[in-house]
């Protein structure tokens, strides 16, 4: 009995982490489109033009692994291999971080953003050291021509 209900629970979070991760990657996809007239660049800003402005604009978000991902990841580190189920999970972190620094640039008036750079932490561990949540911040140089 206590099998199944754990296979149970397994199973509702499968369906319910499944259902949520492609809402947030449908919400991505259209903010994306939405943002796709600012440019960004990870090289340095070249020297600036008269009438320029540049200030520091940033991007953070905490997601966190559903119960069913943590699941497969413990079978999967048992036998090796990539980890394809955190690999969705740092993609979205990505991905929903650069979206939220270029809607600060935007609020700036900005349209392109330079020298961009990433920083990824596993902000939680469980008991047995196993991923939690991950923090992605994104951060650049946001320049108004």
């Amino acid at each position: 009995m206590e099998i199944l209900i754990v296979l149970g629970l397994l199973v509702v979070g499968y369906l319910i982490g499944s259902a949520m991760e492609r809402s947030h990657y449908k919400s991505i996809a259209q903010r994306e489109q939405a943002m796709k007239d600012i440019l960004i660049f990870d090289t340095k800003l070249a020297a600036g033009e008269p009438g320029s402005h540049s200030h520091l604009v940033q991007g953070n978000v905490v997601v966190s692994v559903d119960y069913f991902k943590r699941f497969v990841a413990g079978l999967r580190m048992l036998i090796g291999g990539r980890l394809g189920t955190y690999e969705t999970l740092l993609d979205r972190g990505r991905r929903e971080a650069v979206l939220r620094m270029k809607e600060a640039a935007k609020a700036a008036g900005a349209n392109h953003i330079f020298n961009v750079r990433f920083e990824t932490a596993s902000i939680s561990k469980g008991a047995e050291q196993t991923l939690g949540s991950v923090e992605v911040l994104v951060y650049g140089t946001a320049v108004t021509r």
